[in-house]
């Protein structure tokens, strides 16, 4: 990891991301299952740097009966080389993670862009809208046209009262 990268990642406030953010639902919880991946990784890194890897190979000769073993041991040990891994499989799925992670940020950003249009145009018929008193029939159905099909449809029933009224008011008749 390159030294930008190193100062980059040690200055990430991951408490503060989400909320930041304003992420929710699988992005939160994605990003927060590799936070603790990340930390987990970090912590077995730590303990694996901690740990000797020189091997006292004279401690064991002196306490084997049988040196010779030890020496073929210690020959095969210095001439032991790491093979390289192939990452590419790796890289891959990290690859596909981030574009998984991408779409999901898009898709994300677009319904909080459209939530947030639908909020502004409510704000602005709010902002704009006439007392209730001052609303006529005619502006009731212009903003709401099914109340007139279902006024239609009461009266063509006979219905004059409306359902739940009572119920929910109770009656205002005294007698």
């Amino acid at each position: 990891m390159s030294s930008v990268a190193k100062s980059a990642a040690s200055k990430i406030e991951w408490s503060k991301i989400i909320p930041q953010l304003g992420l929710t639902g699988q992005t939160a919880a994605t990003l927060t299952a590799f936070k603790k991946r990340h930390d987990e990784a970090k912590r077995v890194l730590f303990e694996l740097k901690q740990q000797p890897t020189e091997v006292d190979f004279s401690s064991y000769k002196s306490s084997l009966k049988n040196g010779s073993i030890v020496s073929k041991i210690q020959s095969d040990v210095s001439s032991f080389s790491a093979s390289q891994a192939d990452l590419q499989k790796q890289l891959n799925l990290i690859e596909a993670f981030e574009t998984k992670a991408i779409e999901n940020a898009k898709e994300t950003e677009s319904l909080v862009l459209k939530e947030l249009a639908d909020l502004e145009s409510t704000l602005d018929n709010i902002e704009s809208a006439r007392p209730f008193d001052q609303l006529t029939v005619d502006d009731v159905v212009k903003a709401r046209p099914d109340v007139e099909e279902k006024v239609e449809q009461m009266v063509a029933k006979g219905r004059f009262e409306v359902p739940g009224y009572k119920e929910k008011f109770g009656d205002l008749v005294i007698m």
